[in-house]
């Protein structure tokens, strides 16, 4: 995508982020997208193992890494998550630093 196109995209804030990371968790898990929520915890209800986890960090790297240029996802950090809700809220952390919630 050209540089140019990335001042007319909306701003990174938490419910864009959310979108994204449902989309992605759904895609990658081959599940309903209704049944990623916010609340749904992301091994037991979604049944994610660590290698989805990692596919959705680099998923959003590559959807968002132009738009907020350095931006890096621990592979690590997402391990540790228990909720939908938990992994926008550290992804936004490491994408947006600068973003209001």
């Amino acid at each position: 995508m050209p540089a140019e196109t990335h001042s007319h995209q909306q701003p990174l804030d938490r419910e864009a982020v959310a979108v994204l990371v449902c989309e992605q968790l759904a895609e990658i898990l081959g599940v309903d997208p209704d049944t990623v929520t916010l609340d749904a915890r992301i091994r037991e209800d979604l049944d994610a193992d660590d290698l989805a986890l990692i596919d959705l960090a680099d998923a959003v790297e590559a959807e968002l890494g132009e738009r907020t240029v350095g931006a890096r996802i621990d592979d690590d950090d997402l391990l540790e998550l228990r909720t939908v809700g938990d992994a926008v809220d550290c992804l936004l952390a490491r994408v947006a630093p600068e973003a209001d919630e």
